[in-house]
């Protein structure tokens, strides 16, 4: 059933009737690290069509208040392969959407070992419960650092996979493991590259324990939680020589997440927008959508931040049926700057 919002949203983005995604029928969803920042809003999303949610998390990252009340909530670990196979066995879900890893990059440098420990190997414990309650689909949240140093722009899917730190090459692995689990087990997967997502819905945003992302770390600024923001290298090959990412609003990745779980919808995505803003771009948009001043002080380049990263994401378009609905990066800032004034400190626990 075509589902179509309201005409207008208290996001303050205008819909266009008809564009909402098409979803598969409602069904049981199992989703682990679904109160993080992503997965707490793919879970939203999932509630808001129809859809039946359980979420699993160990709260280590994530907050308990970020969880919908409407979804059944487990706490627990991936690395309790026992507490795992029987919360799978047990809920029968019909797919399961992970979330649940490790991200900070500099931290996959400095060690590895927890890296590989919980995106590959705890993952496994969830692959085997997968395969062994029965699970048809799996939507796996993967990312764009599976390539490395991209070697022409827009990042296609055909691009060679090469990554330049642990974390890129946990979450390759596990693409991995997805095609062998498939062909020996049936399981079908869908594995979603995304690049940097950003915004909030209205009720849930980004509050990380440890802030890495541009967005909320320049936002904290203009609440007058920080003094300057910092941009790291301005002596890149782009235009004003910072930086150049491509954003994408966390509604229209949990949308992506949605139309994955289509029965026969299978393979690797990228998932951006095409359009890349560079670091000093989104700081001036941040200023202009908060109407506060955000002095930034320059500093020395980032080991391994390549110059520009867009994505290609036709395939996603092409045969997902996906259709970004917030794509300007005044409308993924108001989202997020709208939820930071609503909730200046974050969660509460």
């Amino acid at each position: 059933m075509k589902r179509n919002p309201p005409a207008s949203s208290k996001l303050g983005f205008a819909w266009a009737k008809g564009d909402w995604p098409l979803a598969c029928r409602a069904m049981k969803v199992f989703v682990t690290g679904g109160a993080g920042y992503i997965g707490s809003i793919c879970v939203e999303q999932l509630l808001d069509a129809g859809h039946t949610v359980v979420v699993f998390d160990n709260l280590s990252e994530g907050h308990r208040s970020a969880v919908d009340e409407r979804a059944m909530f487990i706490e627990g670990c991936l690395s309790d392969r026992e507490t795992i196979l029987n919360a799978v066995a047990s809920n029968q879900p019909e797919a399961i959407m992970h979330f649940a890893a490790n991200a900070l990059v500099g931290e996959s440098m400095t060690n590895p070992s927890k890296y590989f420990r919980n995106n590959v190997a705890n993952g496994i414990n969830l692959l085997d419960a997968a395969v062994e309650g029965g699970v048809r689909k799996f939507v796996f949240s993967s990312t764009c650092a599976t390539f490395g140093v991209p070697e022409t722009m827009p990042m296609t899917e055909a691009l060679p996979q090469n990554p330049i730190n642990p974390y890129g090459e946990s979450k390759l692995i596990f693409e991995k493991l997805l095609r062998w689990y498939q062909e020996l087990h049936g399981l079908e997967f869908v594995a979603l590259r995304y690049f940097n997502a950003a915004g909030a819905s209205e009720k849930f945003g980004e509050h990380h324990r440890i802030e890495t992302h541009l967005i909320p770390n320049v936002l904290k600024v203009a609440l007058g939680q920080a003094k300057e923001c910092k941009i790291f290298g301005t002596d890149y090959p782009t235009p004003d020589g910072t930086c150049v990412r491509d954003y994408i609003h966390i509604i229209d990745l949990a949308q992506a997440h949605m139309l994955a779980m289509e029965p026969g919808k299978n393979g690797y995505y990228n998932l951006g927008n095409g359009e890349g803003y560079s670091v000093r771009q989104v700081i001036e948009t941040c200023e202009r959508v908060s109407g506060k001043p955000i002095p930034a002080i320059e500093e020395p380049r980032r080991p391994g931040d390549p110059p520009r990263l867009v994505a290609g994401a036709q395939k996603a378009i092409d045969e997902l049926g996906w259709k970004p609905q917030f794509a300007s990066l005044d409308q993924i800032v108001e989202s997020a700057w709208r939820w930071h004034q609503a909730n200046p400190n974050g969660y509460p626990d």
